[in-house]
Formats: structure tokens, sequence, C-alpha cells
């Protein structure tokens, strides 16, 4: 729906994404997200049904749109006229909604668009007689810019950029700069040029006397989820101009504070989500379809916000006073960490999200499962991957099935762990959310092969019987080696499954004969959650953060302690309160709790770096600074090419880097250090893991130690700081 000055080709464009909005709003409604029969008939019955990120992003634009409006109507009962503009209103069914709600006794709704659009429009409340019966009669339609005219209903065809020719049209559409007035601009000035959007702001401002502004639009143009944002709309021809100019919360109310309003409030939808929609509601809409997708909903909601400006209104128009509270502003840094961008690989196979990777051996690594690209094609993977390194070089390839009868069923979210030599065992998984009873299974590997080639390497897969099936029988858990009087055994944890949303259980599978075995666990049992860290450390397992019942990130930190009769609960109190976050990568070294990446509701940041000294509960972050050096980072692909995500992974890898680190230069190698926590479009795109700090230790300390003198803080952030 957006109104810029574009030429022929770009206007098309633009009115473009209002006829893809109004089609996605439809399919949301027709999923039970938002309760709209109106939208059909303008509609009809173009597209195909969206997926469920595409209606949850709609539901939350629509919910926060129809929760202002309905707020300042509410508010304004008393006045004795008041008007609605909606500013590229497309195929919206803002009016017949609220006509029908009875909610414009005393209302007036002004729609502009471009011409054809508002033409389009016209013609199809002409020929719905639900829709035409509801204007009621028409006057005057089609002179001019008023293709529409009823009692309480005016449809306009011009273009915002024009505010002169904008004034005109409404001024012979009948509207009063003396009345209460709300404008709407629902994803729309942004495709406006700043200087045009910046003029209609002010001039609403000006000559209104009492009049409020909804605003929602796009923010936060910097990250690696905004540079797609902006990549996609620009390949639609359909160029974000305000982000770069208002990239955030603040910089939009400092807009609408200096353009003339005098009172302004703004929330990104995560906030709104959480605060401003109760509870039940929330609850509704996450049971309305299976769904898995929480990184991008919330990185989703992080990148759009909601605005509420006034002026001239007693009492004051606070339609985003939250009901509960929710994370603001800036996060408190100790620091920052220079870092460089992750160059990618060229080598099939590597790029991929979901998927676990495991040392087999010295130097061997298999990575199985995941969403990437495969012969051309996004899918779920379907090959195992491999990375030897020979002679100093890494080489990659598939891995051969020795079964050809039996394929890998392409699950996500599962755990990979060696119980041998030359076994490695798979829990858990999923293919589609509502499919995820996918069990254990046991890869089999040759003892002997000499790994020289990613052709050597071959597996077989072999089912398991069902033994432990309810162990099994989830995703985006977590399975940890522990020691229990001297033997080993595979602690499972957590998760989701296709019955539960989230999972709060816990197994221990001995790793001799896979049999889940009971031990004793006493002590305050932890909040279910997946999509957690967790992390071996003195024979147990320290869990961090994940995703609780509500879809809340949690911020708790929990450590499984060995005791002698069994293991016991115990919760690491962090001071300051750890920032809740999920889907971030975990390590454990000397002591220290290191988080990295990762999503959480602060979105005037991306989660950098978290320290916990897990003995004194000293909790600190660090922010990265990002920057490009691309020579440095060929030396250090394979680091950022081959690690997973996921939290579980325990191998060590300073076989694997340590004399790829030692080749670097002190210089080289603090750019490397940084490279921890690169990430991607999304933050399941983390392939690096803190499992390399052990190595940069070893390797690099003696370089700095006459530098800097080494305090209580974790080792490598006191490398850090020698960069600077």
């Amino acid at each position: 729906m957006g109104r810029g000055r574009p030429g022929a080709p770009r206007a098309a464009a633009v009115q473009g994404t209002g006829g893809s909005s109004a089609v996605s709003k439809c399919s949301a409604a027709a999923r039970g997200y938002i309760q709209d029969r109106f939208l059909r008939l303008l509609v009809g019955r173009r597209g195909r049904r969206r997926a469920p990120l595409v209606h949850r992003g709609y539901y939350i634009r629509a919910r926060a749109v129809d929760h202002c409006v309905q707020d300042f109507l509410l508010k304004t009962q008393s006045h004795p006229r008041t008007q609605i503009l909606s500013l590229g209103a497309g195929f919206d069914s803002l009016y017949f909604r609220l006509k029908d709600m009875g909610l414009l006794h005393r209302t007036i709704v002004y729609e502009v668009d471009f011409p054809n659009v508002a033409r389009q429009k016209a013609a199809l409340i002409k020929r719905m007689e639900e829709l035409s019966a509801l204007v009621g009669s028409s006057e005057g339609e089609g002179l001019g810019v008023i293709t529409f005219s009823g009692k309480d209903y005016k449809l306009l065809g011009v273009d915002l950029s024009e505010l002169s020719q904008l004034e005109r049209a409404l001024e012979e559409a009948g509207l009063d700069t003396e009345i209460t007035t709300l404008f709407i601009a629902e994803v729309v000035l942004t495709y406006m040029e700043n200087s045009r959007s910046d003029a209609l702001i002010q001039w609403a401002a000006e000559h209104f006397s009492q009049a409020c502004f909804l605003l929602y639009e796009q923010m936060h143009p910097e990250d690696p989820f905004g540079h797609v944002m902006q990549q996609h709309f620009n390949q639609l021809n359909s160029t974000l101009h305000s982000v770069a100019q208002y990239p955030d919360c603040e910089a939009q109310q400092k807009r609408f504070l200096a353009k003339g309003w005098t009172e302004c409030s703004v929330m990104d939808m995560n906030e709104f989500f959480t605060c401003c929609t109760p509870e039940d509601e929330q609850q509704r809409v996450q049971t309305l379809e299976p769904f898995d997708e929480y990184e991008e909903w919330h990185l989703k909601c992080s990148h759009y916000f909601v605005l509420a400006a006034s002026k001239g209104m007693e009492p004051s128009w606070t339609p985003l006073l939250p009901s509960m509270t929710a994370p603001r502003g800036a996060v408190g840094m100790a620091g920052s960490v220079p870092a460089v961008r992750a160059m990618r690989s060229d080598t099939s196979g590597l790029r991929r999200y979901g998927h676990h990777s495991v040392l087999l051996k010295c130097d061997v690594i298999l990575t199985t499962g995941g969403f990437g690209e495969e012969d051309g094609q996004h899918c779920r993977m379907r090959n195992f991957h491999v990375l030897i390194k020979h002679a100093g070089c890494w080489k990659a390839g598939c891995v051969k099935n020795e079964n050809t009868d039996k394929r890998w069923d392409e699950r996500l979210f599962h755990t990979v762990s060696c119980v041998s030599n030359s076994l490695a065992l798979v829990v858990g998984g999923r293919t589609s959310p509502s499919n995820a009873g996918l069990g254990m299974l046991l890869l089999k590997f040759h003892e002997t092969c000499n790994a020289l080639d990613p052709g050597d390497i071959t597996v077989k897969l072999i089912s398991l019987q069902p033994a432990a099936e309810p162990a099994a029988l989830r995703w985006r858990h977590s399975t940890t080696e522990v020691m229990f009087k001297g033997k080993k055994y595979l602690f499972v944890y957590g998760g989701r499954s296709a019955l539960e949303p989230v999972l709060g259980d816990w197994y221990f599978l001995h790793t001799q004969d896979l049999s889940c075995t009971g031990i004793p666990v006493e002590g305050p049992i932890p909040e279910s959650r997946h999509s957690h860290s967790a992390c071996n450390w003195k024979g147990g397992v320290v869990i961090a953060g994940g995703l609780g019942a509500a879809e809340q990130p949690l911020g708790s930190v929990f450590f499984l302690r060995e005791l002698e009769h069994g293991f016991q609960w115990q919760t690491v109190e962090t001071h300051p309160p750890l920032i809740p976050r999920y889907s971030h990568t975990a390590h454990v070294h000397d002591g220290k709790l290191l988080l990295v990446g990762g999503v959480w509701f602060h979105s005037s940041s991306v989660p950098g770096i978290t320290v916990i000294d897990l003995m004194s509960g000293l909790c600190l972050d660090y922010m990265i600074n990002v920057n490009l050096d691309e020579d440095t980072l060929i030396k250090f692909a394979f680091c950022l090419e081959h690690s997973t995500k996921e939290a579980s992974v325990t191998y060590p890898l300073q076989t694997l880097v340590a004399p790829m680190i030692v080749e670097l230069s002190t210089q080289e190698f603090c750019y490397c250090c940084s490279l921890l926590s690169a990430t991607s479009v999304f933050p399941r795109f983390t392939f690096l893991s803190f499992q390399i700090l052990e190595v940069i230790m070893k390797e690099h300390l003696f370089r700095l130690s006459d530098k800097q003198v080494i305090n209580q803080m974790c080792l490598v952030l006191q490398m850090y700081q020698c960069m600077f």
C-alpha cells in the first residue's frame, strides 16, 4: 500500500504491495487469525493460502491498528463529531468493520489511494450488495477525485506525495480541520521520499487543532534481518525510504515531535504482542495452526513498530500504554568486541540451519539434517555432509549411504552424539511441526576408515527399537553427556513435541545399551523450555535461556549437579539478571558460561556475547562491532562454515583448528577472535561455536600477557580488550 511519487513501473510495483497485503490478510482471516468477513468481498478469491509466519505477521499488524483505532473512538465518544483519514487505504476493510460494529455514529471515514486503486475499490463496493448496503445512499461519486461518497464514507483517488493536490481533494470531500481527526498510515509513508512524507506529517500537525496519528512501518535496516528486508522490497521495486533516516523507535518519535506533534509513543511489535495483547488472545493465536518459526517471527516483530502521536487532545491519547512491563531501551554493555562479517563458502551443503554437527574422529566432522540448499533447491537436507582435514587442507563432500534402501528422514532440530568410535546417536528432530515422531537412529561408521577423502567415509543407518521413544519424540531439545558413578549418560532435556508446545521433562540414556535409566533428581525444577543451551560442566549440565510456554524468552540458568545418590537442580543467580534469550550458542570455559547470538526482545540491539561467572553469578554483555576483512577470513573459513548453532554440541575443536590459529599473526588472531559470534540473516545461521575458545587461549594468550593484566574476567574477554 505504498504511496510514493514513483514513475509508472514503480507506481505499479508499489501498488502491488497493497494487493499482496490484502490477499495475505484474507488468508489470515480464513485461518481465524482475524475476524473480518468483508475482506473476501474486497479481495475475492485471489491468491493461495499463506504460510503460518505470514499469517502471524498480518495478525499483529491488524491487531495493532484495530487496537489504536478503537481506542481513539472510545476516548472521543464525548466529541460531537470525529474523522478518520486512512492514507493509502488500498482494499482495506476498516470502514466496513467499524460500521458493522456500530462504532461510527459520529465519525466520517475518508480513504485515500492512487486513482486507479480508488476506482477499483469503488466499483467493488457498488457491485457488492453487502458492502453498498453498509455505506447507504451514495452521492457525487465519480466526480473528480471522489470515486465514492456516502454519508459517513468518502473514497478519494489522489497521489499522497502531491500534498497540495491532497489538501484540495480533502477539502472538496468535506474534511474539516476543526474536527478531531485520526490519521492512519499503515506501511505507506515509507514508500514516499522522506521530504514528502515529512511534509505530510507536518501538514497534519499544523492544519488540525485536535489530531492523532497512527503509523505502522519497518525499522532497523542496519542488522542482517534489516538488510534482507530492504533487499526484498528493493526487488519489488518498492524501496523503503524512511528506514535510513529514521531507523528506530527513538528516531521516529523525534521525527513526529519535531514536526509539530506534542505527544508520541512507539513500541515494536514484540512489545505490543506481549504487553498490549491479552494473555488469552495470545494463547488463541499461538494454537491456531502448527508453528515452529519462532526466530523469524520475533525478528519480524522487532523490525516493525506501531506509533501513536497526538496534539491538542484532552485527555491525552495513549493507546500504547502497556499492561505489563517489557524490555525497553538500550542494553547496558560492559564493552564491545570488534568483529568481521563471516565470508560464505561456495561449498555445497555447508549453509543450512536446524542441523547438527559432530566430530567423528580427529579432523573429521559430520553434519546432518537441517534446511538449506541441495541440488539447486531450498529443502530439508537429504545428504550427510563431511569435512575432512588432511595435510593442512579441508575437503568437503557427501557421505555415502551403505544401505541404499534406507534414506535419511530429512529431520531438523535433532541432536547427534558420538557414543563410540564408530557409532553416533541421533535423537529426536522433526520434518514438519505436525510430524515429529522420528525417534532415534544410529549412524554406524567404519572404524578402520582412513578418512583421507570424503568419499572414503560411509555410513549405515540403523533404526532403533522404541524402548526409549518418549525421550526421542521431540525437537529443539538438548542432549548432553553427563557422568554418574563413573559411567557416561546422555541427558536429554526439554524441547517440544507435536502434542506439547514446550517440554520440561528429561531422560538419562546409558551410552552402552541406549536404554533409559532412572536416576534420582532433586531440587527446583526448571521452567519448561526449548531452544535453550546445554553445556557439560563438572560432570553435570548447565542449562541457560530458551523459549518458555508463553513463547517468551527465558533468562534463567540452572546447573544439574552430580551428587553421590543422583543429581540436583541448582539455580544460578546472575547479577545483573541475564537478558532472556533463546536459540543461542553456549560454551563453558574455566567456570565461565559464554552465550553468543540468539534472539531477545531488545530491538535496539542484536545479541552479542554474554559472559556468566558460574561461581559468582556476575553477568556481563558485550556488543559486537562488525567490520569486513575477507583476507583474514580466508584463513579462518573452516571455523565459520562447519560449526553449528546447536548449543548441545560438545566435541573439542582444538585438534581441528589449532594449526590454523598458530599460523595467524597477532592482528589476524584478534580479528578471528571476534568471528566467534558472526551471524547471517537469522540467528539460526550462527555458524561459529565457542568451542574454539580453548584453542585461542592455548595458542595466543602468551602473546597478550604482557599487554594487559589478567583479572577476574574471562580470559577471552581480556583478549578482546587487547584489540582496542
